[in-house]
């Protein structure tokens, strides 16, 4: 018996306090939504410079991506391929020329990464310190999309790009 008004007393007080953190998640809330009410405001329309980044991490996250010559030459000619990013860099004009052909033979839409480091850590090819930047980057001269994973604006930005 004591037991048991221990334990519904315990019960309680449990509740009061989770009754004040909602009174105060409320406020914390509309704080929140004013504040992406004002980041609502300064938002700019995506190009294909932010959309590309965007749209090779979302892939990479849906498990979509093919890095390097050898996973999307397989992904291209399984017809698994939506967009082909080859980096300007890239210093072998028989691998270019490769990617090129295969793109064209199975009309897959292909684009060019400003670099193969910057590729390398769009396809998350790279260790992220513990302030969020990347470190030892590993360059990727070829990405495939295989899957875009979820719908969204960046998608959207890419596909209707003309190259």
């Amino acid at each position: 018996m004591y037991l048991k008004g221990l334990k519904y007393m315990n019960f309680k007080s449990h509740v009061s306090v989770g009754i004040m953190d909602l009174e105060n998640n409320d406020e914390l809330e509309e704080v929140a939504v004013a504040q992406l009410d004002a980041a609502a405001v300064i938002v700019q329309p995506m190009d294909i410079n932010t959309a590309l980044p965007l749209v090779i991490r979302k892939s990479k996250a849906h498990s979509g991506l093919a890095r390097g010559l050898h996973e999307a030459a397989k992904a291209i000619e399984k017809h698994n391929a939506h967009l082909c990013v080859i980096a300007d860099d890239c210093d072998q004009p028989d691998y270019v020329k490769l990617v090129k052909a295969l793109c064209a033979d199975h009309n897959v839409k292909m684009l060019r990464a400003p670099s193969a480091k910057a590729l390398g850590e769009w396809a998350g090819l790279c260790k992220i310190d513990s302030e969020g930047k990347a470190r030892k980057v590993v360059g990727c001269s070829c990405v495939v999309v295989k899957d875009y994973g979820e719908q969204h604006e960046a998608v959207e930005v890419v596909q209707q790009h003309k190259d």
